[in-house]
């Protein structure tokens, strides 16, 4: 198969997002469609879903011209697309989420439940993924819930394959298999369209690329002729650090300090603390608590034993309401589940965690918010429309900074940010490292979870390195690099 999209246009009132873009796949290829956080990718890949309509320009399918009014004549062209948005039933069970709008059907006219989930065990087989059909979606974590979208698309037999980012939330070993299944669909001419913001999978994974900035088409050709750092300069437009954001620092008084923090077999034993205007990174590898380590101190979840002290104090936190008024904030990791509402607009989804703060007999004090926002909006460069748009209609680089002023607005001490570029483009990076030192700078202490060891060395002044829930080593200066950080993640010791 070969698609031609040809001189694509696409507006959204005044904002004009795709501005003649022309794009071919033929089978068999991975193609990389590269881009910042707005720059058009999804909205193209939207229009060849049929989730979009262009406004103008042309699809052609293997010489047949086409216009897809819904998803569902996209799919019968043979397009399968996984959103990032998973679209899963959390009340259903996987097989059944297997076949949604396409159930199978007993000569009666009942749902034949027994063939769907034969055929769902088949696929699992085929993938070599470790799953029950009949769980139910609810029960999965993000990263199954994604490699189930994925035995979904190929359950179509689609012959063209979009990938909207499917590695954001999924272990190393979980992209490994993620990535076989890829090779074998391209060797069985399946093309396949792979949106990604991680470079070094781009140059593991494709043979093509095309980059997008501003709505136009920038750049494209074969990945092995290019470096990460090549592609990250076309998709900004100009260089991109890469070096260790170094700063004067300046530490006062000890905001948090835990000692002897224990939750069942999640972690234990943990001590540790930090000092205002310190930035101190928490990583290891998947399944090492660390998220679950800061959730018991934001009041999230509890803890079997130990003590925590805000401000040489020991205080008892129970809940996230405590939290807050104790001076903490938490961003959480999984952006879509936990940190937006999407049924609120920009500004509520800003405000929320202040709306007690700045509200007077139950009423809220929207002048306030709006004021408070709108400095916020400047110093995070955020790309939006108007306040009262949907949060949805942001990218993710901006809904992850719309999620940051929430937070902000709270004032707090501590800030604890759990993979704050998760599924973030380059650009966006780079501003919401740029946050993280000004805060520090500020006298706030941060906190940065991160599994990728690059992001702690760039950003960070000191690191503990997690281990099957206990702090493995702490690391800073010229120990704080990929190879000692990767050695105590894997439970080796600082030498």
């Amino acid at each position: 198969m070969i698609i031609e999209m040809k001189d694509i246009r696409k507006s959204f009132g005044s904002n004009d997002v795709l501005k003649g873009v022309s794009f071919t796949l033929k089978g068999g290829e991975i193609c990389a469609l590269l881009g910042e956080n707005g720059a058009g990718k999804s909205t193209l890949m939207n229009i060849l879903g049929g989730v979009h309509q262009m406004d103008t320009g042309s699809i052609v399918v293997d010489g047949k011209q086409m216009n897809f009014s819904n998803p569902a004549q996209s799919l019968d062209a043979g397009i399968a697309f996984i959103h990032q948005e998973l679209n899963l039933i959390n009340d259903l069970p996987i097989y059944e989420n297997m076949f949604l709008g396409r159930e199978l059907k007993t000569k009666r006219g009942s749902l034949d439940l027994e063939k769907m989930y034969q055929e769902t065990e088949d696929m699992f087989k085929r993938m070599n993924v470790e799953l029950d059909p009949n769980t139910m979606v609810r029960d999965l974590d993000a990263s199954y819930k994604q490699i189930v979208e994925i035995c979904r698309a190929m359950m179509t037999n689609a012959s063209i394959i979009i990938m909207d980012e499917p590695t954001t939330s999924l272990t190393d070993q979980e992209i490994e298999r993620v990535f076989t299944m890829m090779k074998t669909l391209s060797g069985h001419n399946v093309g396949i369209i792979f949106i990604s913001h991680k470079l070094n999978e781009v140059m593991q994974v494709c043979n093509r690329y095309v980059v997008l900035r501003d709505g136009n088409l920038v750049a494209e050709g074969n990945v092995s002729e290019v470096t990460t750092h090549d592609l990250a300069r076309f998709m900004v437009g100009h260089d991109v650090r890469s070096e260790p954001l170094l700063r004067e620092k300046k530490l006062g008084d000890e905001i948090l300090r835990v000692e002897g923090l224990t939750y069942n077999h999640i972690f234990r034993d943990i001590s540790f603390s930090i000092k205002a205007g310190e930035i101190v990174g928490v990583t290891g590898l998947l399944g090492d608590g660390r998220s679950e380590l800061f959730q018991s101190i934001f009041g999230a979840d509890e803890v079997s034993s130990g003590k925590i002290f805000l401000n040489g104090k020991e205080v008892k936190i129970k809940s996230t309401t405590q939290a807050i008024k104790e001076g903490i904030a938490y961003l959480p990791r999984n952006r879509k589940e936990n940190a937006i509402i999407k049924d609120m607009n920009i500004i509520e989804n800003a405000s929320i965690v202040t709306w007690p703060k700045f509200s007077r007999r139950g009423i809220i004090n929207a002048g306030k918010h709006r004021g408070i926002f709108e400095e916020q909006r400047g110093a995070l460069r955020l790309k939006m429309g108007e306040l009262t748009d949907s949060i949805t209609s942001l990218s993710g680089g901006n809904q992850q900074k719309v999620v940051l002023a929430k937070w902000l607005a709270a004032g707090p001490k501590l800030l604890i940010l759990d993979n704050p570029t998760q599924g973030v483009d380059v650009g966006a990076k780079e501003d919401i490292y740029d946050i993280i030192l000004k805060l520090a700078e500020e006298n706030i202490a941060v906190v940065v979870l991160s599994s990728e060891a690059q992001e702690i060395i760039r950003v960070c002044d000191r690191a503990l390195v997690m281990y099957h829930g206990v702090i493995q080593g702490e690391v800073a200066g010229e120990e704080m690099n990929e190879h000692t950080i990767m050695r105590l993640a894997t439970g080796g010791q600082l030498v």
